[in-house]
């Protein structure tokens, strides 16, 4: 992760829709959702929901696949733990947050203490 990739993805989640849509995908886990269900859920316009949903896929933090008729969308869960890993490594000092992998669950970890 450089600062270019991290800052067009806080682009991207700069905005209340795109990052409610993004915080439902988070909560739906790997199987997504089909774009219908994002807009209605969130009250947008098929139309208004697929250009956020593209700007949040150009900036590789949702990806979408076609199932039948409908487009899937799904949170990128390692783009994003990327992101949050290169927020920790580099706005935080070592002594405020650390990163530890468990390599056996497949899980990153990050322990704050006295952060910030």
């Amino acid at each position: 992760m450089d600062i270019q990739n991290a800052t067009i993805m806080f682009d991207a989640l700069s905005q209340e829709t795109r990052l409610s849509a993004f915080r439902l995908l988070v909560k739906a886990g790997p199987d997504g959702l089909p774009a219908g269900t994002l807009s209605d859920a969130l009250g947008t316009p098929h139309n208004t929901m697929s250009f956020h949903l593209n700007h949040l896929s150009n900036a590789g933090i949702v990806s979408s696949r076609r199932e039948g008729r409908s487009v899937i969308y799904s949170a990128n869960f390692e783009i994003v733990r990327n992101l949050i890993g290169f927020m920790v490594k580099d706005c935080c000092s070592v002594e405020f947050a650390s990163i530890r992998e468990d390599k056996k669950k497949g899980s990153s970890f990050i322990e704050l203490s006295k952060c910030c």
